[in-house]
């Protein structure tokens, strides 16, 4: 798009997003990204304190990834129809990926912004056609990277990876920050813990002063390209994801297209990254998600039984306020976040316990917070909460199970919300098809032990 070229017809997207470079600096263990958005210019500095092998090809075609993806964050501040690559050429698949990483990545921060972006154009210079995708099975002696966030499925992913691996857990903070919600879990894993720091553009940071578009960007996928790139520094040879089977639901439909709030969480956007990083990284580095085939409620039940996490773990997210002093180091016990994990662990761990988890304010003892375990269950006509809580059938089963259990027999949340329900309780079948593995998945077999993938 030139400077002759009408702008876009909302008024609030700009004209044209570019990628202007990445440079690596291995002596400062930094990798640099710069974009720039109809002349102001915008740059990310992810830095690996650990150092490592700067000087393996994978490490530069990692950071090429981590340089695409990390982009959305900087395009969101204006939306323009256009997104140039004067100096990045892409191969077919690759355009496919970024324009999903942006058109569905970005489905939430369309939506609740009002903005159609269907008119996106990614316009780079053609690489030269693609080979076939690498493919291999991990070695004896496995070394892979976990992301670890600290709350249940990063946790159970820690154990059924163990014994079959060397991990790591990976971890991604600001430069100098740490957070409690995660180091308190990491510390009872007894792994070591290998990190990158990534500092956003602060102009990011002051998106209402600036005027800026803001909302939800997906993240999960530029964690997955830091880490892909730790991988590389590390000599490890898989990213290994605690994404779980409901995090490929979508959040709400909208004219028949699916708005999901984990997008990049979800099996879609694991195909495509696995395919991209195949035809560039090669086939050193795997990707793929533990969790794949398994529910919410699959996943609760094992944690259930990792009683050294359960005073550790912290999902809410208060835990991770960008603002130290407005940082919770426990659980606000009235969020969304905070209310769906009550939810799923109610069938499986005792009323006491999970009383001592939210030190006393527990979520379901609250009749206050009745309307959010309504959304989540879907009998107040509410949208579902734009969070990573599980989708209708697992919560419901969650309730199903929870209103039998004898020590749950005084909760109103609870008996409302089966009232509620009525015949749409699940029963037992229902239940039972939601603790075995459904799905599809991309878990090496040698990682198949310890649970079963069906």
């Amino acid at each position: 798009m030139t400077s002759a070229d009408p702008p876009p017809a909302d008024g609030r997207r700009g004209r044209t997003f570019r990628y202007e470079g990445y440079e690596i600096d291995p002596a400062a263990g930094r990798l640099t990204c710069r974009y720039s958005l109809d002349g102001r210019d915008f740059a990310e500095v992810v830095t690996f304190p650990g150092g490592g092998r700067w000087d393996d090809p994978a490490v530069d075609e990692a950071a090429r990834w981590v340089f695409l993806l990390a982009g959305v964050s900087y395009y969101k501040t204006a939306a323009p129809p256009v997104v140039e690559l004067p100096h990045t050429p892409l191969r077919p698949g690759e355009v496919e990926l970024l324009r999903r990483f942006h058109l569905d990545g970005l489905g939430e921060f369309a939506h609740r912004n009002g903005l159609d972006l269907s008119d996106l154009r990614i316009e780079a210079p053609a690489l030269d056609p693609e080979p076939p995708p690498a493919t291999g099975e991990p070695s004896a002696a496995a070394r892979p990277l976990v992301p670890f966030g600290g709350g249940i499925d990063s946790i159970v992913t820690v154990e059924l990876v163990r014994p079959v691996a060397e991990p790591a857990l990976f971890v991604v903070s600001r430069p100098g920050d740490r957070f409690a919600a995660i180091e308190r879990p990491a510390a009872v894993t007894g792994l070591p813990v290998v990190r990158a720091e990534r500092a956003i553009d602060p102009q990011v940071l002051r998106s209402r002063e600036l005027g800026f578009l803001n909302g939800h960007v997906p993240v999960t996928g530029i964690v997955s390209a830091i880490a892909v790139m730790a991988a590389a520094l590390e000599g490890r040879d898989a990213v290994v994801m605690s994404n779980e089977w409901s995090s490929s639901v979508a959040t709400l439909e909208v004219d028949g297209r699916a708005i999901n709030h984990q997008w990049s969480k979800g099996i879609d956007f694991e195909r495509l990254f696995r395919g991209a990083l195949a035809r560039s990284v090669g086939p050193g580095i795997d990707y793929f998600s533990r969790l794949r085939p398994y529910t919410e409620l699959f996943i609760a039940e094992r944690f259930s039984h990792l009683g050294a996490y359960h005073r550790a773990f912290q999902s809410c997210n208060r835990g991770f306020h960008i603002d130290p002093a407005q940082r919770l180091d426990r659980w606000c016990g009235r969020c969304d976040k905070c209310a769906f994990v009550d939810l799923i662990l109610s069938p499986f761990m005792s009323r006491d316990d999970l009383a001592a988890v939210f030190d006393g304010r527990e979520p379901l003892d609250d009749l206050d917070l009745l309307p959010r375990f309504e959304g989540l269950v879907d009998t107040s006509g509410a949208l579902k909460p734009w969070e990573c809580v599980g989708e209708v059938g697992e919560c419901r089963a969650a309730v199903a199970l929870a209103v039998q259990r004898a020590d749950r027999a005084g909760s109103p949340v609870l008996r409302a919300l089966a009232d509620q329900l009525g015949d749409r309780l699940p029963g037992p079948d229902d239940i039972a098809a939601l603790l075995v593995p459904i799905g599809e998945h991309f878990v090496p077999d040698a990682y198949a032990a310890g649970a079963p993938l069906g």
